[in-house]
């Protein structure tokens, strides 16, 4: 559902139990959004420790506090759970909440595996709650914006579909980062880069029906800098893929981490009648450029206010923008009885793309999927 430009909210607010307000990514994205939005309320904060728990709770002037999910899953007053931890502890966390009658917003990926987040999504089935999975990207006005255009006809029949996302990152880190290292807990460049990158792919142009393609971990060893060791790692830092998408166009894809100075992000639709370009780097603006068949260069289309149902200080807000624009669209769905989209459903389904990526990896065969 989209919530249209909507600055106040007629609905009560979402009472909300975050899980992972010690972490990196839920004090930049998830709590800014949740304190800031008419339609959500940060009513307890969870960590792993008592005096974390405690620590966050002070910071962002939250009563209640948790140091076990559990605990905080027992309060009927917390409606929905936020799950924005590790990835490896998602499928314990997400289970706990929703075996509570809790809705759950859980971050990408939501398994450390496909059999992970199908039995999640399996049991939010069964217990009849709300989920949203955190693909932001489909919450974003310029991906908004650019499937608009595309189903508008801008660009007329698809024929090809080209995404590159090239990040740099440095060969060393310091020992709380290298958990990464192991592919099997889930958090590396094919789950997260390529999964986000992918999945924005898909609702622009539509779902991939064919892949091919090569899964490479070019950097095999971390450099931690605190410790003075160096760690192996088996995670992935590069995936190049291309194949067919349901409409029979072709498409390329190359993700990639790299020592220094990556290009960053650029998606090229190519159509009869028009080309269409979204570019950006790192965490800066993405802008949409466009042109058809009779214009002389590509010149940037604008992202109509329409798209925008945040208020201000979330939309300056850097990571907190979109991840707002989904906890709008998440409570809405919660207090109107709507299906919430990226629910857990959707998640399989990335899931299982990002499985195919790898067996075509793996096996030099092309992929078919339904």
């Amino acid at each position: 559902m989209m919530a249209g430009d909507v600055m106040t909210s007629e609905f009560e607010r979402l009472r909300v139990g975050l899980i992972g307000a010690n972490g990196r990514w839920g004090p930049i994205a998830h709590i800014p959004a949740i304190q800031n939005l008419p339609e959500t309320e940060l009513y307890a904060v969870c960590t792993a420790h008592e005096e974390t728990a405690q620590a966050a709770s002070e910071k962002y002037g939250v009563e209640l506090f948790y140091a076990d999910d559990t605990v905080m899953n027992e309060n009927p007053q917390v409606e929905a759970v936020s799950v924005a931890v590790r990835v490896p502890a998602h499928y314990e966390l997400t289970k706990n909440a929703i075996e509570s009658g809790k809705h759950v917003f859980c971050e990408w990926p939501l398994g450390a595996n496909l059999e992970e987040a199908q039995q999640l999504a399996y049991l939010a089935r069964k217990w009849k709650v709300h989920t949203m999975v955190g693909l932001q990207r489909r919450a974003s006005p310029t991906y908004l914006r650019l499937k608009e255009l595309v189903e508008e006809g801008y660009v007329g029949e698809i024929l090809s579909v080209n995404l590159q996302q090239l990040g740099g990152g440095v060969l060393t880190r310091t020992s709380d980062r290298t958990w990464q290292k192991d592919v099997e807990l889930g958090a590396n460049t094919l789950t997260i880069g390529f999964g986000h990158a992918i999945d924005a792919l898909c609702m622009i142009v539509g779902e991939i029906t064919e892949v091919s393609g090569k899964v490479d971990t070019q950097i095999t060893q971390w450099y931690e800098t605190d410790t003075q060791q160096w760690v192996d790692v088996t995670a992935p830092d590069n995936v190049m893929v291309s194949g067919l998408v349901e409409s029979g166009a072709v498409f390329n894809a190359n993700v990639g981490v790299h020592p220094y100075h990556g290009s960053g992000y650029r998606m090229e639709i190519y159509g009869r009648d028009g080309t269409l370009v979204v570019l950006g780097t790192g965490q800066g603006r993405l802008k949409i450029l466009g042109g058809r068949k009779d214009d002389q260069e590509l010149r940037e289309i604008s992202i109509p206010d329409r798209l925008t149902w945040v208020p201000d200080k979330v939309q300056i807000a850097g990571p907190a923008y979109d991840v707002g624009q989904m906890w709008v669209n998440f409570a809405r769905s919660i207090r109107q009885g709507d299906v919430s989209e990226p629910g857990f459903d959707h998640a399989v389904r990335r899931h299982m793309l990002l499985d195919a990526v790898q067996r075509a990896s793996d096996t030099g065969q092309r992929q078919q999927l339904n």
